[in-house]
């Protein structure tokens, strides 16, 4: 597999307290996501974190 084929289908995503959303990062696995949206939940930030699947299989 080369770099050109790698898919990130997980997205962190962060809404501040200001309802606006943004992409934090792209994981290739859902675990490796959620790890991350726990670490930045875990700050103490009124910010939510959350992970979402992009692409086909978005729904599963």
């Amino acid at each position: 597999m080369n770099d050109s084929t790698i898919t990130l289908p997980w997205l962190v995503i962060r809404q501040d307290d200001n309802g606006n959303r943004y992409r934090v990062g792209r994981y290739a696995t859902r675990d490796e996501a959620q790890k991350i949206a726990d670490s930045l939940d875990s700050r103490g930030h009124k910010q939510l974190y959350w992970v979402e699947r992009i692409g086909p299989g978005a729904d599963v």
